[in-house]
């Protein structure tokens, strides 16, 4: 997994466009986002980059969401909340990391500056 990083004195980046794929070139292993038809190294390090970026950003996001939720499930004052157990079974993560991802939640809600679940 990503390691998260603190984004909250960094500007957002813009991640690369995913654009859609035809369902019959998703089908094609070989095919990823039209790289294999770049004949320019330079043009192929670039796209591939753009991608490989966009795909981190992505990544960070969802983790960032993923905690939310979790810590949102967590919460005490929820009739219906969830153990650590619960909410690890229901994301497949450890319960361990499940707690570590409640507390970056509870982080994030707060709005404090946080790098991620891992440095908790």
């Amino acid at each position: 997994m990503a390691e998260p990083t603190s984004r909250r004195n960094e500007p957002r980046l813009r991640p690369a466009p995913l654009l859609f794929e035809p369902a019959e070139a998703a089908g094609d292993p070989e095919h990823f986002f039209d790289l294999e038809s770049i004949d320019d190294p330079r043009a192929l390090l670039s796209r591939a980059t753009e991608l490989a970026q966009a795909f981190r950003a992505a990544a960070d996001r969802a983790v960032e969401f993923q905690a939310i939720a979790a810590a949102q499930l967590a919460d005490p004052r929820r009739f219906d909340r969830l153990t650590p157990a619960d909410i690890a079974e229901r994301a497949e993560w450890t319960e361990d990391y499940a707690k570590k991802m409640v507390e970056y939640g509870r982080e994030l809600a707060r709005g404090r500056d946080v790098s991620g679940p891992e440095s908790i």
